[in-house]
């Protein structure tokens, strides 16, 4: 089992989508865990998504955590497939939010809310390392190598 979690190939693609992911991701966690590239820090976000969302204050942590590390393991290829699984699952409760305001994003800013594209796609990449695990140039292949 344990090699399973971990077992990848040199899959460059694979490296790609995961260090793109992980990228994004980290920006979006560091602005909530951190309050960096102007986000309001782990209080606040917590308050924000207790109060706005109605999510208690357990669930928001665990959701900034899962983005903020799991970004951190993606960029990484640390256990790349759990992380993807963590991703993927705050991702399937972020995307059932922005139903409500259809496919597109906001582009022009004249809709109440975001759609839910950006979800799909991060859905899709998850999907890809869950399935193909961390690719070349990733920790998940050098702790394979050695396990056997």
């Amino acid at each position: 089992m344990k090699t399973q979690v971990v077992e990848t190939t040199e899959n460059w693609g694979s490296t790609a989508i995961r260090v793109a992911l992980g990228i994004v991701l980290f920006a979006h966690g560091a602005q909530s865990m951190l309050g960096w590239f102007g986000g309001f820090g782990l209080k606040a976000t917590i308050e924000f998504l207790s109060t706005h969302m109605g999510l208690p204050a357990f669930i928001g942590f665990v959701v900034i955590s899962i983005q903020f590390f799991g970004s951190l393991m993606l960029l990484l290829g640390l256990l790349t497939r759990v992380a993807a699984l963590g991703v993927f699952g705050i991702f399937i409760g972020m995307a059932t939010y922005h139903f409500e305001y259809g496919f597109y994003m906001n582009w022009s800013g004249v809709n109440a809310g975001e759609g839910f594209e950006y979800h799909v796609l991060v859905l899709g990449m998850c999907l890809m390392l869950m399935i193909s695990g961390g690719g070349a140039f990733s920790a998940d292949r050098k702790i394979f190598k050695r396990i056997l």
